[in-house]
């Protein structure tokens, strides 16, 4: 991990609240269950929820926050599994 710092001017907007899903992913099953939080909340509550919910089935997940940009929305992965995870290793 590379750290720096940073001059907070470069940013033109930021926004307090953030909208949340959470995928849940399971491999065997090549089944996906996905929620998005409708309650204003922050993203260590999520994250909390989202590990003991996937510990609970023996799923793995991905925390992402919701954007919309002139394109539509979009998803930042936050935490969790990076690409596809039905994807076969070998």
């Amino acid at each position: 991990m590379k750290i720096r710092g940073v001059d907070p001017r470069d940013t033109v907007w930021e926004q307090d609240h953030a909208r949340y899903r959470v995928y849940f992913w399971d491999p065997p099953a090549l089944t996906a269950h996905e929620f998005e939080v409708v309650e204003e909340t922050n993203a260590d509550a999520v994250l909390t929820w989202a590990r003991e919910h996937a510990a609970r089935h023996g799923w793995n997940y991905t925390l992402y926050a919701v954007v919309q940009d002139s394109d539509g929305l979009g998803l930042i992965r936050l935490a969790g599994v990076l690409g596809d995870p039905f994807t076969d290793p070998t």
